[in-house]
């Protein structure tokens, strides 16, 4: 009988590469692997590297300067509304017996807008008049008194100059004539009175027809028949009236920050909401020195004068102005664009890193040149295909060009606007 004997501790290290020399040959292996592995990186790295070093030429973006016409505007906001707006009240309190008008009517001066009852008014008027004839009747008396007076102080007199009377009659016949003669100044002072009152009367009268101030139209219409008016304290509005609209102006709101640039005079187009891509032209009549702040943001009202014969317009409409604050009709122009172009600064190169294989770098971004103290502005024209420095003078803008006043550039100078690398 064989009996087999177990493999030993060793043999099974062997068998299983546990052992020394298995070990030595399996990092030997790895490390081999790992080499290999290292050098198809660093070649392939070394090939992307040269194909975009290859293709990094820069392509740049130009526009030729030219001269054109450089418009600046000036943008501000307000409301159409009637040149002239008058708020028609009653001077008298009472009840609206009739409206004669509505809203949009036309108007005349003079024309009877509504009436007040005048039924109180009336009986006062009638009461004054016979005030008047009572008046009168007393003055009659009076004068009948005096003339009885005169003569019964006439033959006072001549009695008295005969030696037939006493002095007393004479003196007691004259002061009843005086009497009678204050008695007609009387009457004929309470005659005014009367006729006073019933003018006053009449006058209150005629304050009970509510008439149009101007010539115009019925914007809005607050007086119904039948409705109590009670002027005691203050005057209600009853009608407001716009006297012409076929002349409107626009009250806008100029920001603080441009005002000083607004003038009277100055020409502007604007739009509404109601007629979409229309523009209406308006001229500037008027600038008030009064501010408005409005959250912390000061503007100044500019009227404009609009001309609104086709009637389109209507009061309250929202509109957005353009004034034209300065024109250059032949002026050598760059795009702003032109102005905030700066050439992106070369970087040494670093060499290769598996970090920008990666992770690679953005490019450096163009800043935007602020102008230098002297207040001049640097361009770069394309020369040769190279950017070239050129400094110039900036004018006027219009918010996409800008004018160039003085400096090296000609009409036609190709003027960079934008670069890109070409193999970015």
């Amino acid at each position: 009988m064989n009996i087999q004997t177990p493999p030993g501790p060793a043999e099974i290290e062997a068998m299983l590469g546990l052992d020394h020399k298995s070990r030595r040959r399996s990092w030997r292996r790895r490390l081999l692997w790992l080499s290999l592995l290292a050098l198809a990186v660093a070649g392939a790295g070394w090939w992307i590297m040269a194909a975009q070093q290859s293709g990094s030429a820069v392509t740049y973006e130009t526009a030729a300067a030219e001269t054109k016409a450089i418009v600046v505007r000036v943008q501000a906001t307000g409301n159409i509304q009637p040149t002239t707006e008058v708020e028609v009240s009653s001077e008298r309190s009472g009840v609206i017996r009739t409206v004669n008008v509505k809203a949009n009517s036309l108007v005349k001066k003079g024309d009877v807008l509504a009436e007040l009852d005048t039924e109180r008014l009336e009986a006062e008027l009638a009461r004054g008049k016979a005030a008047v004839a009572s008046a009168e009747a007393r003055l009659a008396d009076a004068k009948a008194t005096l003339n009885e007076k005169q003569i019964l102080f006439t033959r006072a007199e001549k009695l008295s100059a005969r030696g037939v009377s006493s002095t007393q009659d004479l003196d007691t016949a004259r002061a009843a004539q005086a009497r009678a003669e204050a008695g007609v100044v009387a009457a004929e002072a309470d005659i005014a009175v009367a006729k006073a009152d019933m003018a006053m009367t009449e006058t209150d009268l005629t304050k009970t027809r509510i008439l149009s101030p101007v010539d115009g139209i019925v914007l809005k219409r607050d007086a119904e028949p039948g409705q109590t008016v009670a002027s005691s304290f203050q005057a209600p509005v009853l009608f407001t009236l716009a006297e012409d609209l076929t002349h409107m102006q626009l009250e806008a709101d100029v920001d603080e920050a441009d005002i000083g640039a607004v003038k009277e005079g100055q020409k502007a187009t604007f739009t509404v909401d109601a007629y979409p891509g229309r523009n209406f032209p308006a001229v500037i009549d008027t600038i008030e020195y009064s501010p408005k702040v409005t959250d912390n943001v000061v503007t100044y009202k500019a009227v404009l004068t609009v001309d609104n014969s086709d009637l389109l317009l209507r009061p309250g409409m929202t509109a957005t102005a353009q004034i034209v604050v300065q024109e250059v009709p032949s002026a050598l122009a760059v795009p702003n664009a032109a102005l905030r172009y700066a050439p992106p600064k070369q970087e040494k190169s670093q060499g290769f890193s598996v970090m920008n294989l990666f992770i690679p770098r953005m490019p450096p971004a163009v800043k935007n040149i602020a102008p230098a103290a002297d207040g001049t502005r640097t361009l770069y024209i394309l020369d040769k295909g190279m950017p070239k420095a050129v400094t110039v003078h900036a004018g006027a803008t219009d918010g996409k060009d800008t004018e160039i006043v003085s400096g090296d550039l000609k009409a036609g100078d190709e003027v960079i606007i934008s670069s890109r690398a070409s193999g970015s």
